[in-house]
């Protein structure tokens, strides 16, 4: 698992502006800012990826060139996911992508609820790298069914999960319940309150980036 903030780094930076409600009043500097930690977690993920070089003729000569000798496909939880999968387009320019349309149902009198998904739209991901992107990861239950409703479509070389910010009861659940994919996490938050919302986290993504829903 790699997290953004055990170091020091302008994704710091981003992630106080992110969870700031005053900040949060300007909604495009919002999906900025999630944009900006997609970058970053680009960036870190292309360290994993494999290469293979490549003579490149410039004006002046040749160079060998490392470029990326592998498929990625991007996958993004519909509305909140948005922001955070433009910024790994940003840099995977050339990747293919993935929507779902999942959302939680009603929560029952014991406050747990079951996931629902009512659209999915994808390319053949077969021996592919999937990034899997949700700004925020609670429960871990979305991660979980968007996961396995993608095998669908193939069974990736290796699967990456990006969230912004993540629950530690969350982490745990992936850990258990998909050892095989890699966690990329912006920061942790211990507690969860009886609605299965990460606090103090930083609110519904989905709200703060588009308008409120009703």
């Amino acid at each position: 698992m790699f997290v953004l903030t055990e170091t020091y780094s302008i994704a710091n930076h981003f992630l106080a502006e992110l969870r700031n409600q005053e900040t949060q009043k300007d909604a495009m500097r919002f999906r900025k800012n999630m944009e900006r930690l997609g970058e970053i977690f680009a960036y870190e993920i292309s360290k994993t990826l494999t290469y293979q070089n490549r003579d490149v003729e410039t004006q002046l000569g040749a160079k060998i060139t490392q470029q990326v000798s592998q498929q990625v496909v991007l996958v993004t939880i519909l509305r909140a996911g948005l922001p955070l999968h433009q910024g790994l387009l940003n840099y995977y320019d050339k990747a293919e992508n993935a929507f779902i349309g999942a959302y939680r149902g009603k929560h029952d009198e014991k406050e747990s609820f079951e996931i629902e998904m009512d659209y999915i739209t994808s390319p053949d991901i077969q021996d592919k790298v999937l990034i899997i992107s949700d700004p925020m990861l609670a429960t871990g239950k979305s991660i979980e069914k968007a996961y396995h409703a993608m095998l669908r479509y193939g069974i990736p070389a290796k699967t990456h999960i990006v969230s912004a910010i993540a629950s530690r009861r969350g982490v745990r659940f992936i850990k258990a319940r998909l050892p095989q994919c890699r966690l990329w996490i912006g920061d942790i938050d211990e507690d969860m309150n009886s609605k299965s919302y990460i606090v103090p986290g930083l609110g519904d993504a989905g709200d703060l980036a588009y308008g409120g829903k009703v």
